[in-house]
């Protein structure tokens, strides 16, 4: 079950209390006696866990302890709880023929996450099946208007059951809720309806202005994993990190190091055209660009600053979303969500003479159609898209087309309907960095050893080597967070004091948001600094490595692995 140590704690003592005072014990020893004496045969005296369950389960002793053990005390009665149980699956398709896993063979697991208001739950991990076998239990805390969006693609079916603490003293009928249920359903789909018939009414006023709009990346609706198409808005909601990230740019590193993978295409054809919503992305660890991007820029709202999501072509004309936010002092600075860099908007004039001088642009964005949050959303109007020569003054319509607030305000707003997912919580990390780098730094050290051994050669850490090595780590982890270099000197005068004069040391730093550490060490070998490092030949060759594994929310991380080695040099 998935509940607090505190809470588990008092269950069982609950449970421990209620079988004493029924003197459950007792019973169990006369049923066991029982059971042996008339259900096996007298060469067979040995009775399993499953042969008592069912006897005890036939005798009526578990419905007896069910009904009178009394979850109501430990609950606050003020409020209401509901206890979900998953109690397996089937019909997962996709598994259909997935290979029984061997013992102590690694196989791919099902695991459930469950967002409920401001509750987030995991299961424990299961082996991918057609009909898996999950066993957990939820206990959700109850608010009021508590609908939720429901799917329209189906991956399996679950066996699931509900109950209510405390007990309902009165119970709704099924026509009244069905009769809400559909009330709300239709006030959903007519604001849905009105939005779009105005978004089509403000597309053509776009197209009015100047036909070549046409062809601007002007993103007004996405379909998400679901299959469900929603305005561009709602996948922006302003998002506190609570004591998880402290700043802005350590929130923008948090949004690099999750996954990066494009939208699957199913046929031919270009892009896929789908984004994933902000549960479905924390829980996947990964997804495209609009993902990230989304998550910044709620994540930048939620630190008071005015940002916006940006729709637009890198080079080549490949469509991107990035973030941009609006300094008080005008200061536009564009945030790239997959790398953590941020570059200042420094616009070009076109109408300068050819022969003055103009800034380079430093970004990699090439054009741009539209800009939007969680309030605002608009289309570039200027007669170039280029984002060189862009005005970022939203506030003048002859530049930016806005739409009408309140009409995204209608369909974007919280609890305005209820096809919109609630945004979850962030959740700490479970990984502990200390042990997870000493593990992933073992396995290395094995690997090299393993590699060199191939090679004919022998190996020979220097465990102080190793030491020295973790201080740049540390420096190269807050570069990216913070763009400033810090404690860069103090690593360099230590190595000069190991390294002996006459002697060479050569270090190779890298950086991976994984923690497989076969799949790093081959991703190593693919550097020919590196692997000159670890296949080093020569006198008095000692080798070092260091990992270091830095986390953030929702079990993300950053791991920084830097090779190293000295060798006496001869000439």
């Amino acid at each position: 079950m998935s509940l607090p140590p505190e809470k588990a704690a008092e269950l069982k003592q609950l449970i421990h209390q209620q079988l004493s005072k029924m003197d459950v014990h007792g019973r169990i020893r006369e049923i066991l006696a029982e059971t042996i004496r008339e259900e096996l045969a007298p060469d067979q005296q040995h009775l399993s866990t499953e042969d008592l369950i069912k006897a005890l389960r036939r005798r009526g002793i578990i419905d007896d302890v069910m009904k009178e053990l009394n979850f109501v005390t430990n609950i606050d009665p003020t409020r209401r709880y509901l206890y979900l149980q998953v109690l397996g699956g089937k019909a997962f398709l996709e598994h259909l023929q997935e290979p029984e896993p061997l013992p102590g063979q690694v196989c791919s697991t099902f695991t459930l996450c469950l967002h409920y208001r401001n509750q987030r739950f995991r299961s424990k991990p299961v082996p991918c099946a057609c009909e898996p076998d999950f066993h957990d239990g939820f206990l959700l805390e109850v608010h009021r208007e508590s609908l939720g969006t429901e799917s329209k693609v189906s991956v399996g079916i679950l066996n699931i059951k509900l109950e209510m603490y405390p007990p309902l003293n009165q119970m709704l009928s099924q026509e009244v809720v069905n009769t809400q249920l559909a009330l709300e359903r239709q006030k959903t789909a007519e604001k849905e309806r009105l939005f779009l018939v105005y978004a089509k009414q403000w597309w053509r006023e776009y197209l009015q202005i100047r036909p070549s709009h046409n062809s601007r990346l002007v993103k007004i609706f996405a379909q998400d994993e679901n299959g469900v198409n929603r305005p561009v808005c709602s996948y922006v909601k302003p998002l506190r990190a609570g004591r998880l990230l402290d700043t802005p740019r350590q929130a923008a590193r948090f949004v690099n190091v999750l996954g990066y993978e494009r939208a699957p295409v199913i046929g031919g054809g270009g892009k896929q055209e789908q984004w994933c919503t902000l549960l479905a992305f924390l829980c996947r660890n990964k997804g495209d660009c609009e993902d990230h991007a989304n998550l910044l820029c709620s994540l930048l709202l939620g630190y008071g600053l005015e940002a916006f999501v940006c729709v637009g072509t890198k080079a080549k004309g490949v469509p991107h979303a990035w973030v941009m936010t609006c300094g008080t002092d005008g200061t536009i600075t564009f945030w790239e969500s997959l790398t953590g860099h941020r570059y200042i908007h420094k616009p070009t004039n076109p109408d300068e003479p050819p022969l003055a001088e103009q800034p380079k642009p430093l970004y990699p964005y090439r054009t741009i159609g539209c800009v939007f949050n969680h309030q605002m959303f608009l289309g570039n109007c200027q007669p170039s898209d280029a984002v060189e020569t862009c005005v970022f003054d939203l506030n003048d319509e002859s530049k930016w087309k806005p739409m009408s607030e309140e009409a995204i305000k209608s369909v974007c707003a919280p609890g305005a309907t209820t096809s919109l997912p609630p945004f979850p919580p962030l959740c700490a990390s479970t990984i502990d960095a200390s042990v997870t780098s000493n593990e992933i730094e073992m396995q290395l050290r094995l690997l090299v050893s393993e590699h060199r051994k191939d090679l004919g050669l022998t190996t020979v850490w220097e465990d102080q080597l190793s030491y020295l090595l973790s201080p740049a780590l540390a420096s190269y982890e807050f570069e990216r967070t913070t763009s400033i270099s810090a404690g860069n000197e103090e690593f360099q005068d230590a190595i000069r004091r190991a390294v002996p004069d006459g002697h060479t040391f050569k270090g190779f730093p890298i950086h991976f948001v994984y923690r497989n550490a076969r799949r790093a060490f081959a991703t190593c070998l693919r550097s020919p600094f590196c692997e000159e490092i670890i296949c080093c030949r020569g006198d008095q060759v000692r080798l070092a490595v260091r990992v270091r594994v830095f986390t953030y929310p929702e079990s993300a991380c950053a791991v920084w692995i830097m090779f190293a080695c000295k060798y006496r040099s001869v000439l």
